[in-house]
């Protein structure tokens, strides 16, 4: 590694070391609650499911009356889920329905594909086991058991178990406020006249994409002018409104250069040097309250840096206990001959045959990579790869998570 280069692991390490969980917590029904990060563990205060159930449409019988195939039994009642039968007598059947509670005696249920109708009586072509088709009490669930840790964002699911044991809201922690802007006289909105020596401000779209995919609440305050005043004016407001804030561009030391001066002048700044690629420069310091990250301009540098350092430090401020994203060890279907001295990020996705196929080119100004790319290849230091070596996948799958 070059000297005065950190490596991303000792990045990290101190990145995450300064992440503070914002403090708020709010309820919110359940209903809407998918995508928050849980704030305290829930356990039920039920059993699931709350009574013993048919796990199938069929009969519901004593198996001490079904000793031997074809036999005929009355049936007594009909039971339908929501419905609550009376107990079964000795020699007769129940016809049931798939959720409906099992009525006292009966110890099996017999699969309507196994037993033939013959007018108010029913024969029970095979014989059952005890507790057949019979979903248990409390078979999923126990009255008290934990069924959500803190600390996790909640999917779709997490919400359907929740309001299966009678949750109506959960505590989640409040959105993450993120700032936004951006540094550059150069940059023009798409649909305004690109001058020469101009290029459209595509960080802006990225990086706000990037923040909603993680669910905070973004602030964009825009295309700032190449001036330490705007600069100093913009940061001020933003880390009196937000809890972290980002910026691609002008943390380096030119003349035109204004984020970091104007980050020293009103808080903290460290300045590092990963060694890595793409991606290098990276800034991390406090303004306020607020947390600051200053990504590299270059588009594919900065989309790089935000998942591999913004996102867990992120994940950490929304109160998300574990921030790593996990690996997938997949076959590489390309060589890659001639590694950097820097850890690399390469763009890559699926082919049809099961492998990594990389793009064509890696360097860093070629946008188009990371959207033709299903997720990037974590490959250390100076390691070339040969077709058909396995190699660490972070798809965007986890990294968007």
């Amino acid at each position: 590694m070059n000297k005065g280069l950190l490596t991303v692991d000792e990045a990290l390490e101190v990145l995450l070391a300064g992440a503070r969980s914002v403090p708020e917590v709010e309820d919110v029904p359940t209903l809407e609650a998918a995508g928050r990060v849980l704030a305290r563990a829930q356990v039920s205060t039920m059993d699931v499911p709350p009574m013993d159930n048919s796990a199938m449409d069929g009969y519901a019988v004593r198996t001490a009356d079904v000793q031997v195939p074809d036999t005929r039994l009355k049936v007594a009642q009909r039971i339908q889920a929501g419905a609550v039968g009376a107990a079964l007598a000795p020699g007769t059947a129940a016809r049931i329905f798939t959720g409906a509670p099992i009525p006292s005696g009966a110890d099996a249920i017999v699969m309507q594909e196994f037993c033939a109708a013959d007018g108010d009586h029913v024969v029970v072509k095979k014989v059952p086991e005890k507790d057949a088709w019979i979903r248990r009490r409390a078979s999923d669930i126990a009255r008290g058991a934990q069924v959500l840790a803190a600390g996790i964002r909640l999917q779709p699911q997490d919400t359907g178990l929740a309001a299966s044991v009678g949750l109506k809201s959960l505590p989640v922690f409040r959105r993450v406020r993120m700032g936004l802007f951006f540094t550059g006289d150069e940059l023009v909105m798409p649909g305004d006249p690109l001058p020469p020596g101009r290029i459209y401000n595509s960080n802006r779209f990225t990086l706000n994409g990037l923040a909603r995919v993680f669910g905070c609440e973004v602030r964009d305050y825009g295309i700032v002018p190449d001036s330490l005043e705007a600069t100093r004016n913009v940061l001020k407001r933003a880390a009196a409104e937000c809890d972290v804030i980002v910026t691609s561009g002008g943390v380096s030391v030119g003349d035109a250069d204004f984020v970091k001066p104007a980050v020293e002048a009103e808080g903290s700044l460290l300045m590092w040097k990963i060694a890595m690629k793409p991606g290098r420069p990276l800034a991390f310091g406090r303004v306020g309250d607020a947390a600051f990250l200053g990504l590299p301009g270059n588009p594919v540098s900065s989309f790089v840096t935000f998942l591999i350092f913004v996102r867990p430090f992120l994940l950490r401020t929304q109160g998300i206990a574990d921030a790593t994203a996990r690996a997938i060890a997949a076959r590489a279907d390309f060589d890659w001959s001639e590694p950097d001295a820097r850890r690399e990020f390469l763009r890559v996705k699926w082919n049809a045959q099961g492998g990594l196929e990389i793009y064509p080119t890696q360097d860093s100004a070629v946008l188009t990579s990371t959207a033709w790319a299903d997720g990037l290849v974590d490959n250390p230091p100076n390691h070339a790869i040969r077709r058909g070596d396995t190699v660490r996948f972070l798809p965007y799958s986890e990294l968007y998570g």
